[in-house]
């Protein structure tokens, strides 16, 4: 893949931008490629207010902020987002829409603070005039969007077979992820999505729609060409037919909630053989589709 580019204000390369992978790790001991970073300034603020009592407090609260994308001069959406790792949040987006092919090749991808605007820019002509005027907004926060022709193309995915999750590996990933320091535990309003590998976290991101959370992460994976076939997805979000939709685009065949289900979001995971486990807390958890995937090899009784 070609050589990615952000400019702000002039030009920087990817990897030189302090500002963009001030999460990244610090040593050998953390598994985590990306993480979140509460302490970033940029993504929350204090605000005055009172409690139960009346009492007066001051709190940190998430900071939202627009962000248009375009695809090379084509102007695609504005999402609502926290404003970190704009880049992999764009290019997770067309990807999860079917706006940019795996095989595209990438020549800059144009970033500019002041006016909320990211462009990606391709050397394959685009136009998608027409699929804009065909979409679905879904049940995720801060308005999700499915495009019609991802639907089509669903339909196709196929997901490896020869892959497991141990229970082992799930309470590991759900007390690792529940124990960090996040957002979530900073400020809240905000929704987390990780990507692991056996029962370590490699990527975890936050953003206030876990949509964008789940792009970032597929941004992540198309810049650094990571796989998804041996891979497990976790989020703190409902499991949605959007969820599985985004899921299965990336090739993960495990998708896993501390949260619930939709009807739609179970029958999807059943018609491409997705692993759909949810309200996994603790050691408790229900897989309504995959269930051949999880081998049982920690009693639940075990400390």
């Amino acid at each position: 893949m070609e050589d990615l580019f952000i400019i702000r204000k002039g030009a920087c390369t990817l990897r030189r931008c302090p500002h963009i992978f001030r999460a990244m790790r610090t040593d050998d001991d953390d598994s985590f490629l990306i993480k979140p970073d509460p302490g970033d300034p940029r993504l929350t603020r204090k605000v005055e207010g009172v409690d139960q009592s009346g009492q007066a407090l001051i709190t940190s609260v998430t900071v939202e902020r627009p962000l248009t994308l375009f695809l090379n001069g084509q102007e695609i959406v504005t999402m609502m987002t926290i404003g970190d790792y704009p880049e992999y949040l764009a290019l997770g987006y067309l990807l999860n829409q079917n706006m940019l092919l795996h095989d595209d090749k990438i020549t800059a991808i144009d970033f500019d603070a002041d006016i909320d605007t990211i462009v990606v820019r391709t050397k394959r002509k685009t136009d998608y005039e027409e699929k804009l005027k065909k979409k679905t907004l879904t049940s995720g926060c801060a308005q999700g969007t499915v495009f019609g022709d991802v639907m089509e193309s669903f339909e196709k995915k196929t997901l490896p077979t020869d892959v497991e999750i141990r229970t082992s590996w799930l309470y590991a990933l759900i007390k690792r992820i529940n124990t960090q320091p996040s957002l979530y535990l900073e400020a809240g309003a905000i929704h987390g999505c990780a990507l692991a590998l056996g029962g370590k976290p490699l990527l975890y991101m936050e953003d206030v729609g876990r949509h964008n959370a789940v792009d970032k992460i597929a941004g992540y994976m198309f810049r650094e060409n990571m796989t998804g076939e041996d891979k497990i997805f976790y989020t703190t979000g409902r499991l949605t037919s959007e969820m599985v939709i985004k899921t299965v685009q990336m090739g993960i065949p495990i998708l896993v909630s501390r949260s619930g289900f939709t009807a739609w979001g179970v029958d999807l995971a059943r018609q491409v053989g997705l692993t759909l486990i949810g309200r996994a807390r603790g050691r408790r958890f229900i897989a309504l589709a995959g269930a051949e995937r999880i081998v049982h090899d920690v009693p639940i009784e075990d400390d």
